[in-house]
């Protein structure tokens, strides 16, 4: 309930009349039954705009810290996040899994799910190697892969910026990918590695991004940047425009 409450009468009227999102190939999800959102992640702010473009609620992981935090600031906080679909997992002490294991549970119940493979932010506004989560949930649940692109929302909130900019944004959504074909490979890392590089393939098709074959965390933890700019290119990434109004 508090989702379609933040959803229908806060985010939505509100991001829609501020930043105008336009959505592509909304006809590719699903109007029932589960389904794996695989985005890329430009900026801090996709999983509040990709839900807004939606008919159906979507789920995404988050780190426990955003619900945690004290006084009223943080309880507006938790209660925001949990509202806009965000569901919080402890991922430290090793369990990195959790996020899996919760969204395998979410898919079984025929929601929605959505999950970011680059793992972290981009730090560049490029498209990161994908981690194999998203193939091992996909292999496991045998659900499909849908691939969306977030537009232009690294204009929105640049790396480092601290206040949200009023543009225009966008979500490009593709077909489904179907994996079924590798039914009960789901130990096999090559195979992993395989979908997820397909995964990643249709998601920079989509979006126009450079793609960079290294994990993002490598950079943002100050590995090699390869030639990583600092501030992201005027208009979507690959320089693709929003449509016009």
């Amino acid at each position: 309930m508090l989702y379609w409450l933040i959803k229908l009468l806060l985010a939505e009227p509100v991001l829609k009349s501020v930043y105008r999102p336009w959505v592509r190939g909304l006809e590719n999800v699903p109007d029932s039954g589960p389904a794996i959102l695989a985005s890329n992640h430009p900026s801090y702010v996709d999983p509040v705009f990709l839900p807004v473009v939606l008919r159906r609620r979507i789920t995404f992981i988050a780190k426990s810290e955003l619900f945690t935090g004290s006084g009223l600031k943080g309880r507006l906080a938790a209660r925001f996040f949990h509202g806009i679909g965000q569901l919080p997992v402890d991922r430290s002490g090793g369990r990195a899994g959790a996020a899996l294991e919760s969204g395998a549970r979410l898919l079984a119940e025929g929601e929605l799910f959505g999950i970011y493979p680059e793992g972290t932010r981009s730090p560049d506004g490029r498209l990161y190697r994908g981690r194999t989560g998203v193939a091992r949930l996909a292999l496991e649940t045998k659900v499909p892969v849908i691939p969306v692109a977030m537009i232009g929302t690294d204009s929105v909130l640049p790396v480092g910026g601290k206040l949200p900019r009023i543009r225009r944004v966008g979500v490009v959504i593709g077909q489904p990918l179907d994996f079924s074909r590798y039914e009960g490979m789901e130990d096999d890392r090559f195979i992993l590695r395989s979908v997820t590089d397909e995964v990643m393939y249709e998601i920079m098709k989509l979006s126009g991004q450079e793609y960079v074959d290294v994990y993002a965390s490598t950079v943002r933890g100050g590995g090699r940047s390869h030639g990583a700019r600092k501030d992201p290119p005027p208009g979507a990434p690959g320089g693709r425009s929003a449509p016009a109004a």
